[in-house]
């Protein structure tokens, strides 16, 4: 296939540039070259796609497509002039938007149908995340209709996960000593590898597959505990016995004001208005081949890429994970945990 990314640096669309050329796909990208690094055997065209005219100006009039994958999460309005501009152009405009787009609180069984929110494709505000990626949806849409592709995923980890989620727990089980892991252990979760990610949107495009797509695993894919145990074993903190898991249930932890996703990340409780993070009904992406890597393969390999390229900024600005001090005095409060 010849495919197009827009973007292709970082994240989700890096994935996908590297998984199109793993499969011998003709891949071309398309960014201002700022931020990221450029593949190795892939085409690279300058543009800043908020300039008017630079993206027509970096494309011309001629290029065609079989896919074109777009990532944008900021103003709708730029997925709708790419749109525009590659109409006619393409054979599949895939649109990675987010399960955020529901409205809030998303229910557990939540599919493709579920409620959404308000979005405007002509919109250059960016500032509400699920607003901005409902108005992306609306733009490939209503551009390409039938041959429109949107991705829906939920949680995305992996290497080049810029929230830094799983990272953080990486590097926390790596600094050793009593790690307040939330219980109970084994609670399903639900997420996707962003390369399985990206070979979804690959495969789909290489079958003319199009439609809206909750992109994420089944619930249960994988356990809070095989998580942070894969997370001790490859940082070499299981080996060493540097680090203790400390479980510790949702009710404590709820008593002891410490924040789900946020402060724990990747972790919601059973049960509330949170449940529906890990909870949604897949079946549609699953059906359609969507396919997700064992836990151990992902916490291994985003483990060697924090290694070989650092972390990311999130670890450092403290925008991601718990703090410290809050803790070690959680972890006084609480004695030996509950919830294992």
């Amino acid at each position: 296939m010849d495919v197009l990314v827009l973007g292709g640096t970082h994240h989700v669309g890096r994935a996908v540039v590297e998984e199109a050329l793993a499969r011998g796909d003709s891949v071309t990208t398309l960014n201002r070259g700022e931020s990221g690094r450029d593949a190795a055997g892939a085409e690279t065209l300058r543009a800043d796609r908020r300039e008017p005219g630079a993206m027509a100006a970096a494309l011309g009039s001629r290029r065609t497509f079989d896919l074109v994958v777009d990532t944008w999460s900021r103003a709708p309005d730029a997925v709708l002039e790419a749109a525009r501009l590659l109409s006619g152009r393409v054979g599949t405009f895939a649109y990675v938007s987010s399960r955020s787009v529901y409205t809030w609180p998303i229910p557990v069984g939540l599919d493709e149908d579920g409620p959404v929110v308000d979005g405007d494709p002509a919109s250059d505000d960016g500032s509400d995340y699920a607003a901005a990626k409902r108005g992306g949806e609306l733009a490939a849409l209503d551009v390409f209709g039938e041959r429109a592709l949107v991705a829906r995923p939920g949680l995305i980890l992996g290497p080049y996960e810029l929230v830094g989620r799983l990272p953080w727990w990486l590097r926390r089980i790596e600094r050793g000593g009593r790690v307040l892991a939330p219980g109970p252990k084994d609670r399903g979760l639900q997420y996707v590898d962003g390369r399985d990610l990206a070979t979804f949107l690959l495969q789909s495009g290489q079958a003319g597959r199009h439609g809206m797509f909750d992109t994420v695993s089944e619930p249960g894919h994988a356990t809070m505990g095989e998580l942070l145990e894969a997370a001790a074993a490859v940082t070499g903190a299981e080996a060493g016995g540097r680090a203790e898991l400390v479980w510790v249930s949702p009710a404590l932890l709820a008593e002891a004001g410490l924040a789900p996703w946020t402060e724990l990340p990747i972790w919601v409780p059973p049960d509330g208005e949170l449940a529906g993070l890990h909870g949604g009904n897949t079946s549609k992406a699953l059906a359609a081949g969507l396919t997700c890597r064992p836990v151990r393969e992902t916490v291994a390999d985003t483990w060697a890429w924090l290694e070989a390229e650092g972390d990311p900024p999130t670890l450092s600005n403290g925008s991601v994970g718990l703090d410290p001090v809050k803790e070690a005095e959680a972890l006084d409060r609480l004695g030996s945990g509950e919830g294992a």
